[in-house]
């Protein structure tokens, strides 16, 4: 399928945007009043896209004359029911730190009035910091070194899980019922929805999941895609884990979610790339095995973590339905020039359906 390439992601006004194909990402004019009416910066206003792009919500990188921020806004609408709400990512992030966990960006500014740039954003203050995903920082060129920022990453999430879920903002985001029955019933819906294709693997790895729910942990707060690509390592202290990014799919669960997906989209050390190709650079000498992970999380939280194939499986299946929705967007031209490598999923999403089957045993 040809793909109508989109041009105009960041325009100064809004008549600036008349006549292109797409609306656009960004109007600085109408961004540069909001941030003046919050006190954050001063002087002209300039933009640019950071991060990975096209998987989640857009993340850019605000400077001006006196001031850095960090803004995140959904992709263009429409939106699938539920997906991409970046006011409730940006109230979870902000309970969490109320409940003592601090390695979190600074939320400054929430803005849900759709008329200033057509969906709901927020805004971060920039922190000077290294997010490790294709390479790693200056100071993780030795074993030891990779050994301690692998077991950080290990101790930041039985941190997140220890928040106290009762605490008065947290407690807001507590559904009743099972959250693993919840992911299943969601994610087949998104599914119905995403699909750009018949992949009966998807279904039938949906089915059996579905079937074999296992029963519930005490809940805990979860953040759906925690990795060492979404987090922020300091640049004078690249071992220790400086915040925790991406929290689009933040709930109150089961943490073993947590712990399957790290082991799911992780590549350890002498092992075979992992089936989403995320964060490829835990691969390297040094950093920790799958079981290293998993007992340090064990010793940490006190928790017994069976079964996690359930939990792998149900990560890579999720980042199946996701990445469908990537590839949909891919199709239809809604994504930028820099976010070509989305069509790697006409392959890696049947792939990543094939790996979860051979997971849970299919």
């Amino acid at each position: 399928m040809s793909r109508a390439m989109p041009s105009g992601d960041i325009v100064e006004t809004a008549a600036a945007a008349v006549g292109l194909p797409m609306p656009p990402l960004l109007v600085l004019d109408r961004l540069r009043v909001f941030l003046d009416e919050h006190d954050l910066g001063s002087g002209e206003v300039h933009a640019q896209r950071i991060g990975e792009g096209g998987g989640s919500n857009f993340t850019f990188l605000i400077e001006r004359d006196e001031g850095s921020f960090v803004l995140r806004r959904p992709p263009r609408p429409p939106l699938p029911p539920s997906a991409h709400d970046v006011v409730r990512e940006a109230q979870l992030q902000l309970a969490l730190r109320e409940a003592g966990f601090d390695r979190l960006p600074t939320i400054v500014a929430v803005c849900d009035d759709e008329g200033l740039l057509g969906v709901p954003f927020y805004v971060m203050d920039y922190v000077d910091a290294c997010v490790p995903t294709d390479e790693l920082p200056p100071g993780l060129d030795d074993e030891a070194a990779r050994r301690r920022l692998g077991d950080d990453l290990v101790d930041t999430l039985v941190e997140i899980h220890d928040a106290d879920v009762s605490s008065p903002g947290l407690a807001a985001f507590a559904r009743p019922g099972s959250y693993n029955e919840r992911q299943m019933r969601r994610f087949a819906q998104l599914w119905e929805i995403n699909k750009t294709r018949e992949i009966p693997r998807v279904e039938e790895v949906g089915s059996w999941l579905a079937d074999n729910v296992p029963p519930a942990l005490p809940e805990t707060v979860v953040h759906g895609d925690f990795r060492l690509g979404n987090t922020m390592v300091g640049r004078d202290d690249p071992t220790r884990v400086l915040a925790v990014l991406d929290w689009e799919m933040g709930a109150i669960g089961d943490p073993r979610a947590d712990v399957g997906y790290l082991l799911a989209t992780y590549s350890e050390p002498g092992g075979p790339p992992n089936p989403l190709g995320t964060s490829p650079v835990t691969a390297l000498a040094g950093f920790p095995s799958r079981t290293d992970l998993v007992e340090r999380y064990v010793s940490g939280s006190g928790r017994a973590v069976e079964p996690l194939g359930w939990f792998e499986g149900l990560a890579l299946w999720k980042a199946a339905v996701f990445c469908e929705a990537i590839y949909g967007r891919y199709l239809r031209g809604e994504l930028g020039v820099e976010d070509e490598r989305a069509a790697r999923f006409e392959q890696g999403v049947p792939d990543l359906a094939d790996a979860a089957a051979v997971t849970v045993g299919l």
